[in-house]
């Protein structure tokens, strides 16, 4: 969806799988070049192999648990439109469900409120296979997104980060959806960012959930939706500015309106309050493939 924290606007250990789980921030390190072969191809974990190591199914009603997630507030990047809040008008969780609900009101000098989840500082991975099953809304004006950002942002700042992109949509454009990565050398603001598109036609994503996930290797990163894979993105082994994705990420889920990208043809007013909503999010790791898992907590 682009580096926030202030970054440019957008028109639009071996050889296996490992996930870190980080239950304090975990600070990463520093992001200078490095130059290294690029890992062989692990073995891609066949069915059951997945083993989940974290999960929200969204059953309490009520605000999200702080023990999974935080929000980001207030105005954050891309000329978007809205507010961000941590209201429950904006963030709850209702019906087995998270909703994140765009509302036309006026709210801090803004036209628009809305809701950004994530778990940074709180859960962050490394690797693994993260899914989530989302019904989006739909008009003219909407941007939802589930996304990843480097857990080192704050240190080396976006793109060098790195973002992954598992699931963008626009409203004027409803029923395709997108996958993107950026890094210091492939991004939006150069032009050079990798990504693909794929079009749902029946049921339409906002007609009725679907499943968007992304598995995460050292060599590679594939995403997916409803099992079927149409983006994969390939470490070249050239150092960080290609292939910040050694380091972990935190999850963030948002439903932005308007912006560079979401407000490019204008907002339709007419069809507010917009809601997305996500059923589960699940992280995996497998086992069969590197049986380590690295679990940080507080002390």
């Amino acid at each position: 969806m682009t580096g926030r924290n202030n970054p440019p606007s957008r028109p639009h250990p071996s050889a296996g799988l490992a996930l870190l789980v980080a239950l304090v921030a975990c600070g990463g390190g520093g992001g200078g070049s490095r130059t290294t072969p690029a890992p062989p191809a692990p073995p891609t974990p066949g069915p059951g192999a997945w083993t989940l190591v974290f999960a929200d199914e969204f059953d309490a009603p009520g605000s999200p648990d702080p023990g999974r997630w935080t929000y980001d507030l207030g105005y954050v990047a891309n000329n978007e439109a809205q507010y961000y809040t941590s209201r429950t008008e904006n963030v709850r969780v209702e019906d087995g469900a998270l909703v994140i609900e765009a509302r036309r009101e006026p709210w801090a000098g803004y036209e628009y409120t809305s809701g950004r989840v994530k778990t940074q500082g709180i859960v962050e991975f490394l690797y693994g296979r993260a899914e989530v099953r989302a019904k989006l809304p739909t008009g003219r004006g909407t941007w939802p997104a589930i996304w990843m950002l480097g857990a080192n942002i704050d240190q080396v700042g976006w793109p060098a980060c790195g973002e992954i992109d598992v699931m963008e949509n626009v409203g004027f454009d409803p029923r395709t959806v997108v996958a993107s990565v950026h890094t210091a050398a492939y991004n939006h603001a150069q032009g050079t960012q990798r990504s693909a598109t794929t079009r749902l036609a029946s049921p339409a994503p906002w007609e009725d959930f679907h499943v968007y996930a992304m598995e995460w290797y050292p060599d590679r990163i594939d995403v997916f939706v409803d099992g079927r894979k149409y983006f994969t993105f390939r470490n070249e082994g050239t150092g960080s500015p290609t292939w910040p994705f050694d380091r972990s990420h935190f999850l963030i889920l948002n439903l932005a309106i308007g912006g560079t990208w979401g407000g490019q043809q204008g907002i339709d007013d007419s069809p507010f309050p917009h809601r997305m909503l996500v059923d589960y999010v699940r992280v995996f790791e497998a086992r069969q493939v590197l049986p380590t898992t690295v679990v940080h907590t507080a002390n």
